[in-house]
């Protein structure tokens, strides 16, 4: 197994090699709201910028209104995903795929999802010797124990060994995540970070109006939640969070951004939350540039774009030590950064945070200028540069013949 996360400068693309047509296979894709929907959307844009052509396959969504695709999609047959409202996954389309491909010749694939259109796309992208990589980007076998079917965790593991293990290279975002996966024998894998958009969300959009109608003066402590809300996400551990935040100041405003399957009960035990429903673009970077102190208590994410999104937005954060935060916080410089699942830790830094208002400005000053350092442009090159690595290692019958070059951080 060859692992690294990054390349060094004499490995990236030069302008002598060849522009790619890239095909990327997804579950899901804006308008839907959720981190891999914006990750998907960043790397399809970024390869556009660099002059590669992009064309995508997913599943047909409830926002997709017309029957025309937009150009370069092929649009396939989905399903309700269980407990995600408005979302599909996708089914079995190999021959659709693969006729596609065959008209259209695509020089590489990146699949980011692991279910039946995955694996189609896996299949056929094999048998046209197509050079396949994939991607990492949800941790559905830590879902398992927050929805009762706990002994599914090792087959699902098993399952998406397999699946990934028969790609080119699979592309993880954290290198706690590859030395996980490496220890579950996982093979060839490589580091694949995330950046975060800092002209989207900036300090420069807090509204004074916005937090007004939360029923705050800019001197009451807003503390904030973006994500899902649903047991995944530890959402009562937030609940937890505010209220020892609400102890230790009685003025201080709670705020929920999102929907979610725990968003109704929240809402009749809970009234005095303010409870915004999921915010896109503009409205979203004011509800984060808004707020002073970003409660994120997951624990089964495998990155969490919320996290950066906060920092980018000039917001202290409080979260675990895992996942982006692991990358990106530091604890007592731009946020509080908790042991791994220590939730009395988690309440105590809750406490803190809210008592010393100075201190949060400050972190919220060092995370904006912790996140003007994660540029997405660098994450397109690295992009970039494995799928011109896989396309160097895979033979003209689709069997790769090495592994993709380990590279240095």
């Amino acid at each position: 197994m060859s692992a690294g996360n990054g390349s060094v400068q004499d490995q990236r693309p030069t302008e002598a090699q060849p522009r790619l047509h890239v095909a990327l296979v997804t579950e899901t894709y804006p308008p839907e709201i959720n981190g891999v929907a914006n990750t998907m959307a960043q790397l399809a844009r970024g390869l556009e910028r660099k002059g590669h052509q992009v064309s995508l396959i997913r599943p047909r969504q409830p926002a997709d209104q017309s029957n025309n695709p937009p150009p370069n999609a092929l649009l396939v047959s989905g399903l309700p995903l269980p407990g995600y409202r408005g979302l599909r996954f996708g089914l079995p389309a190999f021959r659709v795929i693969q006729r596609r491909w065959r008209e259209t010749g695509p020089d590489a694939v990146y699949i980011a999802t692991e279910g039946p259109l995955g694996h189609s796309a896996l299949k056929a992208a094999t048998q046209l010797g197509i050079p396949t990589l994939t991607g990492f980007h949800t941790q559905f076998q830590q879902y398992c124990s927050h929805y009762g079917v706990g002994l599914l965790m090792k087959p699902i593991i098993s399952l998406l060994r397999r699946f990934h293990n028969r790609s080119g290279a699979t592309l993880v975002p954290t290198r706690a995540l590859l030395q996980e996966l490496a220890s579950a024998g996982f093979e060839n894998l490589h580091i694949l970070s995330r950046g975060v958009d800092t002209e989207r969300f900036s300090p420069r959009y807090r509204n004074l109006a916005l937090r007004a109608s939360w029923g705050c003066s800019d001197e009451t402590l807003v503390a904030l939640y973006v994500g899902r809300i649903a047991a995944e996400k530890h959402v009562d551990l937030a609940i937890e969070a505010f209220d020892r935040i609400r102890g230790t100041q009685p003025d201080s405003r709670c705020v929920l951004v999102g929907d979610g399957p725990e968003l109704a009960h929240l809402r009749r035990q809970h009234p005095d939350y303010v409870y915004t429903g999921a915010k896109v673009g503009e409205e979203l970077a004011a509800h984060y540039a808004s707020a002073d102190l970003f409660v994120f208590p997951s624990l089964t994410e495998t990155f969490g774009n919320v996290l950066t999104e906060a920092l980018a937005s000039g917001v202290a954060t409080l979260a675990f030590d895992y996942a982006a935060a692991r990358e990106h916080l530091q604890d007592g410089r731009n946020g509080y950064s908790v042991a791994l699942d220590d939730r009395a830790a988690f309440l105590l830094r809750a406490e803190q945070a809210a008592s010393d208002r100075t201190r949060l400005r400050q972190f919220g000053q060092e995370a904006r200028r912790t996140a003007e350092s994660l540029s997405w442009d660098r994450v397109i090159s690295d992009l970039e540069h494995h799928l011109y690595a896989v396309i160097g290692c895979t033979s003209n019958q689709g069997e790769r013949h090495e592994p993709i070059p380990a590279t240095a951080e």
